[in-house]
């Protein structure tokens, strides 16, 4: 079994695509001033890192999201949040939100998401 340390290196993007980087670094200033709250844009990253299979970043968030407060229950449920009571209306409308335009590729953004 290959482990993170066993693997081969990320690229450097911020080395081969700086103005990419600045680009999401803009973004991310823009996310963190919308005056969405803090544990809902949490959520929102540990889902689409669960769709998108990056170990890395659901430990970036997962650390992330329990620095802020979230719960261990909540945090485990997050790839099966449709199937739990433990989300508000408003976090399981930006959870759908979240797979909706994580898998744009797919379908585009459904109707009844939208």
């Amino acid at each position: 079994m290959t482990t993170l340390t066993e693997t081969l290196p990320r690229l450097d993007y911020a080395a081969i695509a700086p103005e990419a980087v600045r680009a999401q670094r803009g973004i991310e200033a823009y996310v963190r001033r919308s005056g969405l709250e803090h544990s809902l844009v949490h959520l929102i990253k540990l889902r689409a890192s669960y769709m998108n299979g990056c170990a890395y970043c659901v430990d970036m968030h997962t650390k992330d999201a329990r620095l802020e407060g979230e719960t261990e229950q909540r945090l485990y449920a997050i790839p099966v949040w449709r199937e739990t009571p433990f989300f508000t209306p408003r976090e399981r409308a930006a959870l759908a939100w979240s797979e909706a335009v994580t898998e744009l590729g797919h379908s585009g953004v459904p109707d009844e998401v939208y």
